[in-house]
């Protein structure tokens, strides 16, 4: 249903999807339950689009007085995928939320009924893989929750004097996606009872999450061919065993799909990597399916020792749940989580030590530099071991082959005059000749035991490092309202206080901010070193093998 709506801010649009909007003007909203943050509506000149929620106020006209309520729907995601809008009379197509390699629905473990997802799975680097909500749908079998009532963190009677901090999209737009911007001002609303926490201490050098109190490892294994429908829908499922239960659970591509996607849409500030990729046709090939298996362990791995993301509830869900009926509880329950995106900054517990904003900033640019000189030294790094890989499949094989293959012509040349041959050195060259035949097969088996490792390795990086840019600049943009803030109350255009509260949330996003990427250089400094020792034990093994096998041929000439 329309409702009338009038703008508090001025809002410049920044794409196609979005309309300008100016302050005091009239607006129509198509439907005022807003999806992470935006409204979809009709400005004074007749364009259709969406604005930011909290740039207007609701106009709701009652029996016994007129009202004026201000709706606040703080974002909840960030990327770079593109709204779906459309106008109040078209049908809007909802895409799939959940789909799976085989384009599979979810009968197995969903009923008719779906609760809206938040966003479809489209990712893309960068932008810690968030994405954006399409609009309202009108299809009948498509529920929306209702928001529960909920208190302001802070009085927006303010922002009706002047005293807001002015909100600039074009210059911090996934800042304001993500609701950063809106926690920031102090415009989320605070939930009456918040049941998690997670706590940031101080460590040595920087900001740490605090470590989990039960922490775990998981095994993915024996990835097995299913079909269900009489053999009409085939898919991998993967024995999933949690070890701190020690009970397998089985997984299908898709369920680690939507939990990837819950992960993103509740943590803001944290980089969570990417999954495998999908690919379209041999999905069902033997080396599709071990690359998968190997990649899923390392994204596995790198969730359970990351102290937030091994503690979220869905996950913990993912990893125990084997029942049909409580997984489809618990998938709803996750899915209606309201500490998501922004609101997810109110379950943090920050350290009460001071920290100097420029010192953060500067500690913050200095990160960021060293994110983008590994980004490009990884992504450089990860070209030349696709290059070997290539090349032990086919030049340095045929090239050891094409080598045995003369030794051999050799060794059947001598042979053509017997009177003059020597059995024993024909027989040597010979062998000669089917030693790095050997051998070139050896460097063709030998990137599944060293190369593959190190490129998925490398692969899980490039995901982690592609988030950060977006991350920082949540950060950056909390930075420019503290320091916009303080003008502003030396001005006095606004309170002191409000302007310390300003400063206080901004605190909590650094801290945050800090946590992470001390967890990132902390799993870094594991992870590498485990790769690179990996590496150099398989490729020392790897030459002591030819080794032998040349000094086994050597042998062979000692007696003539």
């Amino acid at each position: 249903m329309s409702v009338k709506a009038k703008a508090i801010y001025t809002f410049q649009s920044e794409n196609k999807e979005e309309i300008s909007i100016q302050e005091n003007e009239e607006l129509v909203i198509f439907d005022e339950n807003s999806v992470d943050g935006w409204f979809q509506g009709e400005n004074s000149r007749g364009e259709k689009g969406l604005f930011p929620a909290s740039y207007v106020e609701i106009i709701r006209t009652r029996s016994n007085s007129n009202v004026t309520d201000c709706s606040i729907s703080p974002a909840g995601s960030l990327g770079n995928d593109s709204y779906f809008p459309s106008t109040p009379n078209t049908s809007l197509h909802l895409q799939q939320s959940f789909y799976d390699d085989d384009d599979d629905d979810w009968d197995d473990w969903d009923d008719r009924s779906t609760v809206v997802d938040d966003g479809d799975h489209t990712r893309s680097p960068g932008a810690n893989g968030h994405v954006h909500q399409s609009p309202l749908s009108n299809n009948p079998n498509v529920h929306y929750r209702a928001k529960p009532h909920m208190e302001r963190q802070d009085s927006i009677s303010s922002s009706r004097k002047g005293s807001m901090v002015g909100r600039n999209l074009n210059r911090f737009s996934s800042f304001v996606r993500s609701g950063v911007e809106a926690f920031v001002l102090g415009d989320v609303p605070m939930m009456a009872k918040i049941a998690e926490s997670y706590t940031i201490e101080m460590g040595p050098v920087w900001p740490l999450w605090k470590e989990s109190p039960q922490p775990f490892s998981c095994s993915i294994e024996d990835p097995t061919k299913q079909t269900k429908f009489k053999g009409i829908k085939t898919y991998i499922s993967y024995r999933v065993t949690p070890s701190h239960t020690g009970r397998p659970v089985y997984r299908r591509y898709k369920h680690f799909d939507w939990l990837y996607n819950r992960l993103l849409h509740k943590f803001t500030v944290i980089s969570v990597p990417n999954l495998p990729e999908k690919q379209a046709t041999g999905r069902f090939e033997e080396d599709f399916i071990e690359k998968r298996k190997r990649r899923l362990i390392l994204w596995m791995n790198h969730m359970t020792s990351h102290p937030v993301l091994s503690q979220y509830e869905g996950f913990e869900h993912f990893l125990m749940c084997a029942d049909d009926k409580q997984w489809k509880l618990g998938k709803r329950r996750a899915e209606k989580d309201e500490m998501v995106g922004a609101h997810f900054m109110l379950t943090l517990q920050i350290p009460n030590e001071h920290q100097d904003l420029q010192d953060v900033e500067e500690r913050i640019d200095t990160f960021k530099s060293f994110a983008k000189k590994m980004d490009d030294s990884v992504m450089q790094l990860h070209m030349l071991p696709q290059e070997l890989v290539r090349k032990h499949l086919g030049g340095f094989r045929k090239e050891f082959q094409r080598l045995g293959n003369s030794f051999q012509s050799v060794s059947q040349a001598f042979m053509l005059d017997p009177p003059n041959s020597s059995e024993a050195l024909n027989k040597a060259i010979s062998h000669t000749g089917r030693t790095y035949e050997n051998i070139g097969e050896m460097f063709a088996e030998q990137p599944k035991y060293d190369l593959f490792h190190m490129l998925d390795k490398l692969s899980l990086y490039q995901g982690l490092l592609a988030n950060f840019p977006d991350i920082i600049h949540l950060q950056k943009g909390a930075f420019a309202k503290v320091k916009e803030s303080q003008r502003m109350s030396d001005e006095g255009k606004m309170a002191q206080d409000e302007a310390d509260g300003i400063r206080k949330r901004c605190r909590t996003v650094g801290f945050a901010l800090q946590a992470e990427m001390s967890h990132f250089h902390h799993q870094r400094e594991v992870d590498f070193k485990d790769m690179m020792q990996a590496y150099l034990t398989e490729q020392i093994a790897f030459y002591q093998r030819v080794v032998q096998q040349l000094e086994r041929t050597l042998r062979m000439y000692d007696s003539l």
